[in-house]
């Protein structure tokens, strides 16, 4: 068992309902705890605590701010709508506590620059809320996709997230509400569709974006599906994206190369906690007379210890406890990272909003 002052103090600002998988991961990691918790009203924060069976050490708040001043509160991790990310993380920042940000970070990029450079200036890590870039599984693709005899050269990704809720969830859920969460099925889904695609660009931004004009608003002029195309000139690379709110649950990336291509179906959420598969084909062709394939798709089952969520925040504690030891500076790639999907998520929108025009980055 880990020593009590090694482990990373979490308080957690607001009870949506990620923040009970996200609770349940910082209980899982070997370095982290679960020190505060807070709400608007502190009713509402005391009722997350029982129903996720929380010690009663764990201390309550009826406001963030209290959670942003107390002296023990190593990190926060931050669920709230996407409107409020600015003022909250950056408040964060100001107050030296380390920041897990949930995605996407920021309604454009101008906002997210803001989060990064308190979280700069305070010397405090920052890191989005992306679970599947932590699962084991990622980084097996990565070497996969990296060598260049068993994959070569990317030549085409496709990735879509979807899911089709009931029908309360369009009228109550925050992220068909244009003053909470203006993005909607581009930020929810879209994001990690985004990120797939430049995770396998190795987060080079593409040439152009065109949102094509199938996209679907709902009332409030909030995105509810789209489907997007990228392009990068240098690499005549190629990929596509769907999203929505409106279609049944997706979770797939496909990554084409020029001796191989791979595959997954449940990227963003493993079908199972304890092991992850991804399918591969590599040099492949037909047989005589195509009458079959030289080699079959194989499949790769990956193995896990900790769910990917409890991955994520067992490496965020890392990066905040080495920070706090003073053997590292904050690890700025994670920034990077969402820095980039916001970037293109923001050209996206802009095709949108312009008539489906292509944006140049």
């Amino acid at each position: 068992m880990a020593d009590e002052k090694t482990l990373v103090r979490f308080g957690i600002l607001g009870c949506a309902e990620i923040a009970r998988k996200v609770c349940r991961a910082i209980t899982l990691s070997p370095n982290s705890t679960v020190y505060a918790i807070s709400s608007r009203t502190i009713e509402k924060a005391k009722q997350f605590a029982t129903n996720n069976n929380l010690p009663e050490l764990v201390t309550i708040y009826g406001s963030y701010e209290e959670v942003l001043d107390d002296p023990y509160v190593d990190a926060v991790y931050v669920p709230l709508p996407t409107s409020l990310h600015l003022k909250w993380a950056v408040m964060a920042a100001n107050k030296r506590k380390h920041v897990l940000l949930e995605k996407p970070t920021a309604l454009n990029v101008g906002e997210l620059d803001q989060i990064l450079e308190a979280c700069e200036s305070n010397g405090v890590q920052f890191m989005d809320g992306s679970m599947w870039y932590h699962h084991p599984r990622t980084a097996r693709m990565k070497e996969f996709l990296m060598d260049p005899n068993l994959f070569g050269e990317v030549k085409t990704i496709y990735s879509s997230s979807s899911f089709l809720p009931p029908p309360e969830f369009f009228e109550n859920n925050i992220r068909t509400k244009a003053d909470l969460d203006s993005l909607g099925a581009l930020g929810d889904a879209g994001w990690y569709c985004i990120g797939a695609i430049l995770w396998s660009m190795n987060y080079k931004l593409p040439t152009t974006v065109t949102a094509l004009p199938a996209t679907i608003r709902n009332t409030n002029g909030v995105i509810m599906s789209t489907t997007v195309a990228f392009y990068w000139e240098q690499e005549g690379t190629t990929a596509t994206f769907y999203c929505s709110f409106l279609s049944h649950e997706t979770m797939d990336v496909s990554v084409l190369g020029s001796k191989g291509s791979f595959h997954v179906e449940d990227l963003i959420i493993p079908y199972e906690e304890t092991s992850a598969p991804y399918y591969f084909t590599s040099c492949a062709s037909f047989a005589d007379l195509h009458l079959g394939w030289s080699v079959a798709e194989q499949e790769v089952q990956v193995h896990n210890e900790l769910p990917q969520e409890a991955l994520m925040i067992q490496e965020f504690s890392r990066l905040v406890q080495e920070i706090k030891d003073s053997t590292i500076t904050p690890d700025r790639r994670w920034g990077g990272i969402s820095r980039a999907s916001q970037v293109v998520l923001d050209a996206v929108k802009s095709s949108v909003d312009n008539g489906f025009k292509t944006v140049y980055l």
